[in-house]
């Protein structure tokens, strides 16, 4: 029953009551660990196979007699204790998301599903049709290890001890694989996964779900690292840009409202309204900063500003009138300008 072993293992993480709150976890908890404690020794299943559930009851009534005490608790420790530390774990998997500047900004909960190895459903991992289909490896006798002889140098020989090639040091072989999983002991599930950005979350924001990466009967599983960073060209109408905590846009004006002055209204990411007014003329390339419109306070970054960037949408051509009506305003406000003009 060494299959049985991860699956256990998986099941008892998942509703140790240290880490399931829900109000059957503890009750789940002792079932799986009294499932393992029969199955896992050779006595009590045997006890099992033959008299069933009630001759397990006598039998734990007699240990008890004895002075023997079963505490389904410790029968999993090592998962939650120091013990646990010396299991060989799986690497993590890192994934990227791409998300819209105006979610990193509002923040969002985003589900998405992702590929992963999980334990074949069928075998529980063990990659046999049956537990009867694994058979101790006869070319190593089930040590794992073989003993070669190896010549040094005429007349002078060495025993090494390697890896069984058979059974790649496991000691056991298969007879019959799983038809599901084609002996692969694993196969490829679409996970199912949610994250809660939060509101102002930097570039290359990460959080971490553990235990969720790909499975084996050899590891424990590792965990998933999300990594959210906003769509190149996701700032929308108005291209909205970020730096930091800082956000930043362009406004394009006509050449009227650069030299007569404009008001008009942003729309945020949001949805609330930035409200511009320049009474006077607007030089082309001037940024002008509103002070907290920028991205939301996160961590060690703080409130961010915005900063507009103005730029002049020049006609590719104008009246008499107009060019008249813009010669007498030069003439009028920028004298300087306007015998510069006169003076070639």
């Amino acid at each position: 029953m060494a299959n049985f072993i991860p699956f256990a293992q998986k099941l008892s993480r998942k509703y140790h009551p240290d880490k399931n709150s829900s109000p059957d976890a503890e009750q789940n908890f002792i079932a799986i660990s009294e499932a393992y404690e029969v199955l896992s020794d050779e006595d009590t299943r045997s006890i099992y196979d033959r008299y069933g559930a009630e001759g397990l009851k006598q039998h734990e009534a007699q240990k008890q007699g004895g002075g023997h005490h079963h505490n389904p608790f410790d029968m999993f420790s090592q998962f939650f204790g120091g013990q646990r530390q010396q299991e060989k774990r799986g690497q993590s998997m890192l994934t990227t998301l791409e998300v819209d500047l105006a979610d990193m900004y509002n923040g969002k909960h985003i589900e998405f599903t992702m590929p992963r190895q999980i334990l074949c459903d069928h075998c529980r991992g063990s990659g046999a049709m049956t537990d009867g289909d694994i058979k101790q490896c006869g070319t190593c006798g089930g040590r794992g290890m073989v003993v070669q002889r190896h010549q040094v140098f005429p007349g002078m020989f060495t025993n090494m001890q390697t890896t069984c090639n058979t059974c790649a040091g496991k000691g056991k072989v298969i007879h019959r694989p799983c038809t599901h999983c084609k002996g692969a002991k694993t196969i490829t599930h679409q996970n199912r996964l949610d994250i809660d950005v939060p509101a102002g979350a930097p570039e290359g924001w990460e959080t971490i779900i553990e235990g969720e990466a790909d499975e084996s009967p050899d590891w424990e599983a590792g965990d998933v690292v999300i990594r959210v960073r906003s769509r190149a060209g996701a700032g929308g109408p108005g291209g909205w840009r970020r730096k930091d905590a800082g956000l930043y846009r362009r406004e394009a004006l006509s050449v009227d409202e650069a030299l007569l002055g404009f008001e008009r209204n942003i729309t945020h990411l949001d949805g609330h309204v930035v409200a511009i007014k320049r009474p006077g003329t607007t030089q082309p390339g001037y940024v002008e900063t509103f002070k907290g419109e920028g991205m939301p306070p996160q961590g060690a970054l703080p409130q961010g500003d915005l900063y507009v960037e103005y730029t002049v949408v020049m006609p590719s051509a104008i009246s008499e009138k107009t060019r008249q009506g813009v010669a007498q305003y030069v003439k009028r406000a920028e004298p300087d300008l306007w015998q510069a003009i006169q003076n070639g």
